[in-house]
């Protein structure tokens, strides 16, 4: 009489994974959806906090002397908080959206939906639950924050199905997301945004992308890795930096000489602050270009600026010299 398979055998030729094997597994699986989420690029939200460092009250006089307003600061950080969360969606449907350019791309191949380690379903859900919170959370502070966060997920999701591939329009549609980056500061700690605020915004934001642009464009592969590459050339770029560039400093020194400007906080002294704009622009150009950091190997100078020290260096010097400017060298400032 047969007495079946032996239990043994069965369990060698299909083995059934431990809840070891599910328990090692899932760390890489949530490694991957906080990696497409792309944190290290939340930096670009400090552009939301902008309007704040540039509110005259952003410190408020107490008997234990100046202080800074949580009132002001827990707005803005509660709106570059939700603008976070959108970028963290827009980052993941862009991803989605790319996989197949991804997957040929030298450094974006090992991203986790190219590569595999996040499921397309998983990543999709993420993505719906993210867009969800971060519109609810801009409710919460403001009906026109909500507004702001709606166009700016609508903005990156045509941009994401189709627009990224125009050439100078895809470059366009991002720089066009910092100013509503700004512009949600502003609403979230009712500031007003002068437009020479969005100006020198915009402005700085194309440079950052034309910049990104002319770095893709010297890698191998480049019209493999994205669509609007085979449109750009080289000296087309570099006139486009060099307008963009000129226009942003140009733009920030009219801002700081304006009468308004002076009138507003109460110094002539904000000028002194353009050095740093113009050496910021110039060590960008040197990223762009390879000639410091990693070079051509990094995945874009906009990342690379992260690491870079002097420029770190040099956009916390701007930020100690403007706060020492607008808050303690006004006449009669507190």
């Amino acid at each position: 009489m047969h007495s079946g398979p032996d239990v043994n055998t069965t369990a060698a030729a299909a083995p059934t994974p431990s809840t070891k094997d599910l328990e090692m597994a899932s760390p890489g699986v949530l490694k991957g959806l906080i990696k497409t989420i792309r944190p290290h690029q939340w930096v670009k939200n400090v552009f939301v906090l902008a309007p704040m460092v540039f509110h005259k009250d952003l410190f408020v006089s107490t008997p234990f002397g100046p202080t800074l307003n949580l009132i002001v600061t827990g707005r803005a950080l509660a709106a570059a908080a939700v603008f976070c969360l959108a970028a963290g969606a827009v980052y993941t449907i862009n991803d989605l959206a790319d996989v197949e350019a991804d997957r040929v791309h030298p450094v974006k191949r090992f991203r986790p939906i190219a590569s595999g380690v996040v499921p397309l379903g998983l990543a999709k859900a993420m993505a719906a639950a993210l867009v969800l919170v971060s519109l609810a959370g801009s409710y919460v502070l403001s009906p026109w924050l909500l507004l702001v966060t709606g166009v700016y997920l609508v903005e990156n999701l045509a941009y994401s199905f189709g627009l990224k591939k125009v050439a100078f329009l895809d470059v366009t549609l991002l720089a066009f997301g910092f100013v509503l980056r700004v512009l949600a500061g502003g609403i979230a700690t009712d500031v007003h945004v002068s437009m020479y605020m969005l100006a020198c915004t915009a402005l700085l934001a194309l440079f950052l992308g034309f910049g990104k642009r002319r770095h893709e464009l010297a890698s191998e592969h480049a019209g493999k890795q994205r669509a609007a590459l085979q449109a750009y050339t080289p000296a087309s770029l570099n006139l486009a930096l060099a307008i963009t560039g000129t226009a942003t400093v140009v733009t920030y020194v009219a801002y700081t000489l304006d009468p308004v400007t002076k009138a507003f906080f109460n110094t002539s002294y904000l000028w002194l602050t353009t050095p740093f704009t113009v050496l910021g622009i110039a060590r960008f150009l040197l990223l762009v270009n390879g000639k410091v950091g990693r070079g051509l190997k990094a995945e874009s100078p906009t990342q690379e600026m992260l690491r870079d020290v002097p420029m770190v260096l040099n956009v916390v010097l701007w930020l100690v010299v403007v706060v020492a400017v607008v808050y303690q060298l006004r006449p009669g400032g507190h």
